[in-house]
């Protein structure tokens, strides 16, 4: 039976099937001298490269959108519940 690679290309994106080791993990994390996209240790696709102050702004960036998604207004408060309301309906 053939053989399949367990890592390589498919359209131009990398891919590692490859049984990832503590070490592969966290030197594929930080990788001076890189880009900020470098491949990922297992998987497809590329990640963040903690080296390269560009990942840091990225990673502000998302915390930043996260903490204002989180419901609190304008001053850091937590909104109140807003009250039912009462509709009264006349027929004439």
């Amino acid at each position: 039976m053939v053989e399949k690679p367990t890592s390589g290309e498919i359209f131009g994106v990398p891919y590692n099937f490859d049984r990832p080791s503590l070490g592969r993990m966290l030197s594929a994390y930080w990788q001076p001298g890189q880009g900020m996209l470098v491949e990922k240790p297992f998987g497809v696709g590329y990640t963040l490269n903690m080296a390269n102050w560009r990942s840091w702004i990225v990673l502000g960036v998302a915390a930043v959108l996260l903490w204002q998604e989180g419901g609190t207004d304008a001053a850091g408060e937590v909104p109140d519940e807003e009250e039912p309301v009462e509709v009264i309906v006349d027929d004439e």
